[in-house]
Parts: structure tokens; sequence; C-alpha cells
């Protein structure tokens, strides 16, 4: 009796909602876990669902068409804590305008972030209401819009605690003097990101008069920008990451740049007039110096010379990242033997880094965590070198490089002992018997057998990390289907019966 009483399913009582004992407040913290998706089939379950989820929610994504000005009343009293929002329209519909863009702001006067993406018929109207009713807007993202630089002027002049601003792809810049003076939001400014713009530099004066500026990303602007760089000089003493991408910018700006500040982190991406001696320069003026990323485009003009400078004077240096870039053993047993602490390496396209180069990083890294080589002329050899070194290794990428095989990749794999994943990429033609053996090497991870006997245990990361996503999200559905039917005019076990007597009698 006693095992047939165990072995009894374990049924929800039907006379009382279990979830009435949780809090509001608890009951919003599962539904912040869940997808966007389940979010929205758990308001439908009952009306108290549907209410927690609307008193509660503060991230919201809209599409922005046209139609979302006649639902935008309804919609917003129900969302009433709303202080994340994101509205994005596609390329074929008609945007929102402006009026209903100051409708939703004034039901928002909490705003803490808008992210405005493909929204044509926004005006600078449209931004003024924006400043007008969501003072304490601190994050402004906007891309393919329409309207001009005195719509983000306007914010910066009614949203005094702007912190982060980023503009994309804005195509109403036709006036260079739109920003000709300081705006009066530049003060609370941390981090500046402007991208594929045309006329970007009337945000020039704005840049260079926000003195507390931590970030400063400029990617594929037209123009020059060393006049900016220069005029920074000495106004922006805090600014700590510079990234720098596509740009028309040189030694000129970057050398009276970095004498004033103290950089951490410095991406240099396809700057062709950017050499050794701006380079250099950098190392000299800021030792804390943690990242660099040096994107040389095959162009010869950062060399070893730079390198050394940037081993030798940035001992704290814990990433580093070569494109294009044609460095020797000099250089690299420099970085290795002074950077104690580099984690992160990135080796990429660099005709001259083979397996001696390897042999050193292998022998000195004694801190490496994470490798990365790209078509780069090295052979099995260097996959020896890595068995024995880097002992705090635990990620390994060889993308594209035609001297490494598979068969190397497996004695890696079974030589190192410890927790390593080992991302193997074929060179592109070359897919023939072997590369179906690499599917079997790509991304695990060899643990030793807590067991004892030394037998290591191989097991794919990404297909556990899937399957616990999986059990997590079905587990949700599950709880979900199940309330659904608590509450559903049928629901309950007799329902479930009878849907498995109409599958079995179709």
């Amino acid at each position: 009796m006693g095992q047939a009483a165990s072995s009894r399913p374990f049924t929800l009582s039907q006379s009382r909602d279990v979830t009435a004992d949780l809090p509001d407040e608890c009951l919003a913290l599962v539904f912040h876990f869940l997808p966007a998706a389940d979010r929205r089939t758990c308001s439908l379950v009952c009306r108290r669902w549907l209410l927690v989820d609307g008193r509660f929610r503060t991230r919201l994504s809209l599409r922005a068409s046209a139609s979302l000005l006649q639902a935008a009343p309804d919609l917003f009293s129900r969302f009433e804590a709303v202080s994340n929002l994101a509205l994005r329209c596609s390329r074929r519909s008609a945007s929102i305008g402006d009026d209903a863009l100051a409708l939703i702001a004034s039901r928002c006067s909490n705003l803490l972030s808008l992210k405005l993406r493909a929204c044509r018929d926004l005006t600078d109207a449209g931004m003024a209401a924006v400043a007008h009713h969501c003072p304490g807007l601190r994050k402004l993202s906007v891309g393919s819009c329409c309207f001009g630089a005195k719509g983000i002027d306007v914010v910066l002049q009614g949203c005094l605690l702007l912190e982060e601003l980023s503009i994309k792809r804005l195509r109403g810049l036709h006036d260079l003097a739109a920003i000709s003076a300081p705006a009066s939001g530049a003060t609370s400014l941390r981090s500046v990101c402007l991208e594929d713009l045309y006329n970007g530099q009337c945000f020039a004066p704005l840049i260079a008069s926000s003195p507390y500026l931590k970030t400063l990303k400029l990617v594929c602007c037209s123009g020059d920008w060393d006049p900016l760089l220069e005029a920074m000089a000495g106004k922006v003493p805090g600014l700590a990451e510079l990234h720098l991408e596509r740009l028309q910018v040189s030694d000129r700006g970057l050398i009276p740049l970095s004498a004033r500040v103290d950089l951490e982190v410095l991406r240099l991406v396809k700057t062709p007039e950017c050499t050794d001696v701006g380079l250099v320069a950098v190392a000299e003026s800021c030792p804390r110096l943690r990242k660099l990323h040096v994107d040389g485009w095959k162009a010869d003009r950062i060399s070893d010379e730079g390198l050394a400078t940037v081993a030798q004077r940035c001992a704290g240096l814990q990433e580093l990242v070569l494109i294009g870039v044609n460095t020797s053993i000099r250089s690299l047993e420099l970085l290795a033997t002074n950077c104690g602490a580099l984690e992160r390496l990135a080796l990429c396209g660099c005709e001259t880094v083979g397996d001696a180069e390897i042999a050193c990083i292998a022998a000195k890294c004694a801190s490496l965590k994470k490798l990365c080589i790209k078509e780069c002329p090295v052979s099995d050899q260097c996959m020896e070198y890595l068995a024995t070194g880097c002992p705090m290794l635990v990620e390994v990428r060889m993308k594209r490089c035609a001297g490494v095989t598979p068969e190397c990749a497996e004695r890696l794999m079974e030589r190192r002992r410890g927790r390593l994943s080992l991302n193997l990429e074929a060179v592109e033609g070359e897919a023939d018997d072997k590369q179906g053996r690499l599917a079997a090497v790509e991304e695990v991870i060899v643990k030793e057998n807590n067991n004892g006997g030394g037998i290591p245990t191989i097991c794919k990361r990404r297909l556990a990390a899937t399957r616990m996503r999986t059990g997590l999200i079905a587990a949700t559905r599950n709880m979900v289907a199940l309330a659904a039917g608590k509450w559903s005019p049928q629901g309950g076990s007799n329902s479930t019966l009878s849907q498995r007597q109409a599958r079995q009698r179709r």
C-alpha cells in the first residue's frame, strides 16, 4: 500500500490558487526572468497577472509605426512604470510623428532611457517635447532618424542629467553651426558615441565642453577629426576610453590629447594615419592602459617600435588585440615579459607571427586566459607549445590557420587536463573528411573525473547551456499552461483527459 500511495501522481488542488499567496512584488520578479513572448502569455492568464505585469514592467519595446498614436493612451495607462523605452520602426512603414512622441513623453515622465530607431517622421519639435516632459532622462540613443542637430541640442538643454548620448546615422545634419556654443547639459555627459555621420563635426563643441566625459567613440564619420582631439586636450581630463574607427585622424590629434589624459582603453581601428609615433606618445603618457586594440589595416604604420614602448610603459596591460599588424618576436617577448597581467591576446592577420612567436607566448604569458589566432602562418607545432605553456589558459580560438590540423587539436585536448575551451575553424575551401572530426573538438571542456581513475570527461558546453535554458523555458511554460488551465472554464485534469481522448479518436 505504501508503494502504491507513493506512486500516485501529484496534482494541484483545484479549489485554491496557489499563486495568490505570492505578493505582487514576488510575482513581478518571476515575470522579469521570462522571455518577452512568455511574459505576454502570462499577462493573459488572469486579471491579477495582467495588472501586475503592467504595474511593474519598467522596460518596453514598441513598434513605432504611425498607428501607435491611437494605441498610446490605453497602452501607457497600463504600463505606467516604464523607465526604459525603445521605439523602432521598419523601413517600409510610416513612423510615429511629433504628436505621438509628445503623447508618449507626457505619459512617461519618469523616463530614464529612450531609444529611437528609424523614426523618420520625427522632427526637432518632437525632441523638444521629450526634453519638456522627461527632464530626468539619463540615456538617449538615436539611429536612422531625420531630424537635425537642434533636436539633440534641445534635449541637452532640457535634460540636465543626461549621461549617455549615442547618435547613429542621423540624416538631418545639414548645418555645421547648429551646435556652435557649448550646450547647457554638457556637464553631465559621461559617454558619447557618434557613428556613421555626415557633418558630425557639429557636435565637436559639445564634446570639447564636456569636462566629465569618460568614454568617446567615433566610428565611420566623415571629415577631419584631429581638430576635435586637439581641442579636447586639457578640457576633458577624465577621458578613460577612446575608440577611433575608420576616421580621418592622425598622430597630430592623438599626441596632444594623450598628453593631457590618462587613457585606460584605446581602440585604433583602420586609422592608417596613426603610426608608431602616436602609439609611443600614448604609451608614455598613459601608463594605466589596460586594453589596446589596433587594426593596422596591413598598412605597416604600427610595428614593433610602438608595441615595444607599450610593453615597457604599460605593465598593467590586460587585453591586446592586433589585427593586420606585422609584429615580431621582439615586441611579443617584451609584452610577455613585462605585462604579467595580460589575460586576453588576439593575433589576426599577422603575417610575421609563426610558431616561434607562439612558443614565446606559451613560455612567458603565465596569466594568459584567452588566446585567439586567426589567419597566421602557424602549424601544429604551436599547438604543442600551448599544450605545456600558459597554465591559466581556458579558451583557444584558431581560425583559418592552414597549418593547424584537427588531429593536433585533439591531441591538445588530451594533453590539457585542466578546463579548456577550443574553437577550431578550418580554412575556406578545405572541406574534407577531416573536417568532420572538427565538430567533435569544437567548444568542448575537458575536466578531470571526480570519481577517480584519471579518465577525462568531455562534454559540450554550448549543448549543456542550451539544455539548461530549454529546461527553464519549458518549466515556465508548463507553469503558464497549468495556470491557464486552472482558470479556463474547462480547466483541470478533466480537460486534459478529454484532450487525450480526442487525440486517440483521431
